[in-house]
């Protein structure tokens, strides 16, 4: 590999010289006694497309014992798109610089588990291409956005990892202003900072293992669209390039990429027809449910007490997590036989902005971010049996906690920034959680009892952890601590 200047602003602009020769053999010669092949993990696409995925199988036994390959893979970097020499696509060439030492490893946002959702994000995909781009929501502290299909029908909403409420590119200034104003309280200090994006992938991951349904489905993909916030270098090297391609054809074909990088980040499914919880909630203390419907509720209300309590939710009011209530609707069919058709009422809860959670430890510093739903009456209802016969099998048996923990290890790891021993960390957290989450359930505790157990973390009892590849294996024995210090400021 090697760079040519073009004008003055060249130092923004790489190019590749693939007529020289000598310079790949130099490189692997420098690096290794013996040629090594370069492996491309990708499929094909209909469209001959290859975006990133940091979706795969659920690791078995040996990923946990690692080597000096896998922890290398652990620490993959951020890459960008490929595009196949037939594509149709009007993204032109999105093929990373990497140095002799990494493999390419690109796959493209394809689930083969879900097929749908790898339907959904391709049509967003195409509606960039056509110049329908996602649109910035404007609440919150950070950079995400609607994502729209090609008939401008919101189809998702996209976090990007560079714009969240401490990343770099938050186009919102909020943060910043509270970094500078008061930086005593700047932050959370219980969570991996910029992990938002695989904290929202994560619940999706918890809720789906068991089987609650209150969270959208989530994953974490690669887009790129012109309205999300990119530096001014970025900008800049992607308007040079696309002048020079324009002009001198033959120099454009061996740039890396031409046009704006792909940001990574997660990617939530759109509901439609909900509203915030606060909506519902103020309108039914004049105008209560029906019984039925209110033991309905009580039921989905209990789901989203067991996800924000597993994964320590620590950014969970009652304006960020959605109810859908439709009433009955009782239409006339025959007016002389006075006969009609009653819908039966239906009401649902969607569990987002789940990406202040799986803290390394519990809230110990300034503030201690409550759950607000435990002031709702509800909270003081104990556990139904229902929520008791779906849960305590599922978090009482090892292998499925354990299970978890796997598939979790299997998205937070491509993070580039990646630290198992963070991670062991956030996964002791989790299963204290699920430790006092079981005592309550067989003691028949109520959600507001439950988040008053004292906090747990369970953590291996033997065994080393680190970012280096000589860390030893993990023990299959737990042992469980109480974490006795609290924050300044107590919710109770």
């Amino acid at each position: 590999m090697s760079s040519v200047n073009i004008t003055r602003t060249e130092l923004l602009v790489d190019v590749e010289l693939v007529s020289v020769e000598g310079t790949s053999t130099t490189l692997i010669e420098n690096n290794s006694t013996e040629e090594q092949p370069l492996h491309h993990n990708s499929r094909s696409h209909s469209n001959g497309a290859v975006v990133k995925s940091y979706q795969s199988t659920a690791p078995t036994a040996k990923t946990r014992t690692t080597s000096s390959t896998s922890d290398d893979s652990a620490l993959l970097p951020d890459v960008g798109y490929s595009t196949l020499q037939n594509s149709t696509r009007g993204v032109q060439e999105y093929q990373p610089l990497l140095n002799s030492r990494m493999e390419i490893d690109l796959t493209f946002n394809y689930f083969p588990d879900d097929p749908q959702f790898s339907d959904i994000v391709r049509a967003a995909e195409l509606a960039v291409e056509h110049g329908i781009y996602p649109e910035r929501i404007y609440q919150g502290s950070s950079g995400s956005y609607f994502v729209k299909d090609a008939e401008e029908k919101v189809i998702g909403v996209f976090k990007p990892k560079d714009e969240e409420p401490y990343g770099r590119l938050n186009p919102k200034w909020t943060k910043w202003l509270h970094s500078i104003c008061c930086p005593c309280l700047f932050g959370r200090s219980c969570l991996v900072p910029n992990q938002g994006y695989l904290s929202e992938a994560g619940a999706s991951i918890v809720d789906q293992k068991l089987g609650l349904n209150v969270v959208p489905r989530t994953k974490v993909v690669m887009l790129v669209s012109e309205t999300f916030n990119y530096s001014r270098i970025d900008r800049e090297k992607s308007h040079v390039k696309k002048l020079v391609s324009d002009h001198f054809p033959s120099v454009g074909r061996r740039f890396h990429r031409i046009g704006l990088p792909p940001k990574v980040g997660s990617f939530q499914l759109f509901v439609e027809g909900y509203k915030d919880a606060d909506y519902w909630l103020r309108r039914w203390e004049s105008d209560p449910l029906p019984e039925t419907i209110k033991k309905n509720f009580q039921f989905q209300f209990e789901k989203l007490v067991i996800l924000d309590f597993i994964i320590r939710n620590t950014d969970r009011g009652n304006d960020n997590w959605l109810i859908k209530y439709e009433k009955p609707d009782v239409k006339t069919t025959n007016e002389e036989d006075d006969w009609s058709i009653v819908k039966m009422p239906e009401v649902k809860i969607a569990a987002i902005d789940n990406g202040l959670a799986f803290p390394f430890k519990h809230p110990d510093s300034w503030r201690a971010y409550p759950f607000h739903w435990a002031w709702l009456p509800y909270a003081k209802i104990p556990f139904s049996t229902e929520i008791k016969e779906l849960i305590l099998p599922l978090i009482s048996d090892m292998n499925v906690v354990q299970d978890l923990c796997d598939e979790l290890y299997t998205i937070f790891k491509e993070d580039k920034g990646f630290d198992r021993h963070m991670f062991e960390r956030q996964m002791g957290v989790m299963r204290g959680q699920l430790l006092n989450l079981s005592q309550a359930l067989k003691d028949g505790k109520s959600p507001v009892q439950l988040v008053q157990m004292p906090p747990v973390i369970v953590e291996r009892s033997k065994g080393h952890v680190g970012t280096t590849a000589a860390f030893r294996n993990f023990s299959d024995t737990f042992t469980q601590r109480f974490q006795y210090k609290g924050p300044v400021f107590s919710w109770w």
